[in-house]
């Protein structure tokens, strides 16, 4: 019998996973168009990184976008600061770490979680769009994750733009030249799934034109989407 067991903890945690998911899915439902912006929390204001992250938010802004970041300092705090710029949504799903994760005050909606894959559904769930910019560790669980669920169809398509093509060049051209072609690990349309771009126009545009073609829902089958091989 006590192979079978359940603490009466284990039994409440399952009620705490429930309630992250309740209150996200009540909070976020009427957002709107929302775009997620990935990026390390390390970046400090004045960086390059950091005011791409800016401009391009306070763009989407203004092209009718809300903001959905990880709620931390970095460029997370630099992409809610460019949706409060733009007056528009500026989302915060923060999350309880022992270190490095304080609140930013450009939150105009902040929600705090405790577990990290209830937290990465709502990024998922209400995105029309993924930005990612350069990071660490977190960044790239984000980015992968969200490539994962698109080749699989879990998730509706929706463009997924790496900005800041020196940054991501090595990591694309060991995809393409190890992953793809030397081990045949993913098909070569898995390539045209993510964007590389380096100005926020750029990144905007990609997202404003998927919109305005596939509205709320994107589309199932994400293949002829082509990346831009070289950065204009």
């Amino acid at each position: 019998m006590s192979d079978f067991y359940v603490s009466a903890e284990e039994t409440w945690r399952v009620f705490r996973i429930m309630a992250e998911f309740v209150e996200g899915f009540e909070e976020l439902a009427n957002v709107g168009p929302a775009v997620s912006i990935f990026g390390s929390a390390r970046e400090e204001p004045g960086n390059r990184y950091y005011e791409l992250a800016v401009e391009t938010a306070r763009q989407l802004g203004q092209a009718g976008f809300s903001v959905i970041t990880g709620g931390g300092g970095g460029i997370m705090e630099a992409a809610n600061k460019g949706a409060r710029l733009a007056g528009v949504k500026s989302i915060g799903l923060n999350i309880d770490l022992p270190h490095e994760q304080v609140p930013n005050k450009f939150q105009n909606l902040s929600l705090h979680f405790r577990y990290f894959f209830c937290r990465k559904v709502m990024f998922l769930k209400y995105a029309h769009g993924f930005i990612v910019l350069p990071g660490g560790f977190g960044t790239m669980d984000e980015f992968f994750e969200s490539l994962v669920l698109i080749q699989t169809l879990k998730q509706a398509h929706f463009p997924v733009i790496c900005m800041g093509s020196d940054y991501w060049d090595g990591l694309v051209g060991w995809m393409r030249d190890v992953m793809l072609e030397k081990h045949g690990y993913i098909s070569p349309e898995d390539m045209d799934v993510f964007n590389v771009c380096d100005k926020p126009e750029q990144a905007v545009k990609i997202i404003t034109d998927f919109h305005a073609h596939n509205g709320r829902g994107g589309i199932k089958q994400p293949w002829g989407i082509k990346r831009p091989t070289h950065p204009q």
